[in-house]
């Protein structure tokens, strides 16, 4: 897909972190970005910065996906690309002994739950609501090619670390999905890609002290450093440009294989 400002595309958690650095790369080739998330001020900033829209959106809620995309469409028309990065994080063992105490307390079922519908559930319900809008509309490459939609796994899919059950789940499925999907919409010309990126900077990141930050980057095999959400846009442009990436989970890591801690 040759981008450009005939295409539109919609950036889901695009006001922070990997979803705000995709936006800005796809912004700076032209693409009419919209960026969907829970954030009004950071996003309705971004959007200024980048010549976009901003559109409230829980990706969970049927209503605001459909009113988030209704926003998007009469701004830029169909979207042709989607950029999955909304999501959440939650540590907290399967079962666990309480300190100072005998007592033993399973995961909370409910934090279980929220991060499984924000990050799988979410991302499965903005992709069959965009693909249908994509699948609706004229190919606009020469291959028949109607569009190109990345979501965002995470190492944790695969080697998900203690406390990360919840997280590696979600990403997991995340993950399972990518080949499904590919092959559902394939005879529509619609791509299917995901990412698992590492350890990567993000606003969450601001929390921990620098020594903290440094001794994470420096797990890192090569280039030892965490990575940049630059580094994870990069990669967002190169699929939409590559018409032969699909089906496929995409690791950028550094050679990063997680411990168990």
């Amino acid at each position: 897909m040759e981008l450009g400002s005939n295409i539109s595309a919609i950036v889901t958690g695009g006001a922070s972190g990997l979803g705000e650095a995709t936006a800005r790369n796809l912004s700076g080739s032209g693409v009419k970005v919209a960026i969907l998330d829970l954030s009004d001020e950071r996003g309705e900033k971004v959007a200024s910065e980048t010549g976009g829209v901003f559109c409230h959106c829980d990706v969970t809620d049927p209503a605001s996906v459909d009113a988030a995309l209704e926003k998007a469409r009469a701004a830029h028309g169909q979207e042709r690309v989607l950029v999955n990065c909304a999501g959440i994080a939650h540590g907290e063992k399967t079962a666990s002994r309480k300190r100072d105490s005998d007592a033993i307390a399973p995961h909370n079922l409910e934090a279980f739950t929220r991060v499984v519908t924000i990050n799988l559930i979410g991302t499965f319900h903005m992709v069959s609501k965009c693909s249908a809008g994509m699948m609706g509309s004229d190919p606009i490459t020469d291959d028949g090619g109607r569009g190109v939609i990345v979501s965002t796994s995470s190492v944790a899919a695969v080697e998900g670390q203690i406390g990360q059950a919840a997280y590696s789940a979600s990403k997991g499925g995340v993950a399972a999905l990518t080949m499904p999907m590919a092959r559902d919409l394939s005879r529509d010309g619609i791509r299917v890609m995901a990412i698992l990126p590492g350890l990567f900077y993000t606003p969450m990141f601001d929390t921990l002290p620098k020594d903290v930050q440094d001794a994470l980057g420096a797990s890192v095999p090569f280039p030892s450093r965490l990575g940049k959400p630059s580094e994870y846009a990069a990669l967002v442009r190169h699929i939409c440009e590559n018409d032969m990436l699909n089906g496929t989970n995409i690791r950028l890591d550094g050679a990063l294989r997680m411990a168990p801690r």
